[in-house]
């Protein structure tokens, strides 16, 4: 029998949030987005490869609404992805462990990603004329 006196694991509701949790679920996240687009990426490579009627009709989707939006959220999701596993590596050589440095590149990584995907965004609009 359980014992009742025995403390409850804490929940997400019991802690406060903070962008140490933010970034460490969206990491899985963005890893997730990743996984899935490069299974687009192959689409797009295969019907590229059969012949311009099926990539006329990979480009007539991928420049909607809907796949702007898609092409945009997998590409921050890279920037995000990229930038957090660069934290990490630098971690994992043993820095930045420190509280404030820890919050810091937590942000940097978010503020990154952002300026990053922008940035890419930015060329692609300029260099092509548009998505």
């Amino acid at each position: 029998m359980a014992n009742p006196q025995r403390p409850l694991s804490p929940h997400l509701q019991v802690y406060r949030w903070q962008i140490q949790m933010v970034t460490s679920i969206l990491h899985r996240a963005t890893g997730v987005v990743l996984a899935v687009g490069s299974l687009l990426i192959a689409y797009a490579l295969v019907a590229l490869a059969a012949g311009p009627e099926q990539w006329a009709k990979v480009a007539a989707c991928m420049a909607s609404p809907l796949g702007f939006l898609v092409l945009f959220g997998w590409s921050w999701a890279f920037a995000y992805h990229l930038f957090n596993g660069l934290r990490h590596l630098v971690q994992d050589a043993g820095y930045g462990y420190k509280v404030a440095s820890f919050v810091r590149s937590s942000w940097t990584s978010v503020f990154g990603s952002l300026a990053l995907t922008a940035i890419i965004w930015v060329v692609a609009m300029t260099m092509r004329g548009g998505a």
